[in-house]
């Protein structure tokens, strides 16, 4: 009996440190070409200087982190399925907040024109 226990405590770590070397190795290769990395996000400013204010205070903790789950600032690729949900969509998202994103956006003080400005930037994309 303990022989079949080793045995299959040798045939266990053997496929634990296959499944870890398939991982390391799996990592390795080019990042995807246009998605921005953390410090491309965080360091995009709006021109604006109240947007950026805006930005810099409700919406860069998130659009600048990749842990956050949002689409990072200048990521067009990630924006891309939520601008084809259309503009209303997002403002709605974007009011009434939608699965991690709170509402308002941390951006009590807001309109529904800053909230387009600030996605238009955000996205890369002009949005009216």
């Amino acid at each position: 009996m303990w022989a079949l226990i080793r045995a299959g405590l040798r045939f266990s770590c053997r496929g634990a440190a296959l499944a870890l070397a398939l991982g390391v190795l799996g990592g390795c290769g080019e990042e995807p070409k246009g998605a921005p990395d953390r410090a491309a996000a965080a360091a995009s400013v709006p021109a604006d200087t109240g947007l950026a204010r805006t930005y810099d205070t409700s919406c860069k903790l998130c659009h600048a982190n990749p842990a956050s789950g949002a689409p990072l600032t200048g990521d067009r690729l990630a924006w891309q399925p939520r601008l084809q949900q259309g503009v209303d969509s997002l403002l709605d998202h974007t009011i009434n907040g939608h699965n991690g994103m709170p509402p308002m956006g941390m951006c009590m003080q807001c309109s529904e024109a800053d909230f387009l400005a600030l996605i238009s930037f955000m996205s890369g994309q002009h949005l009216q």
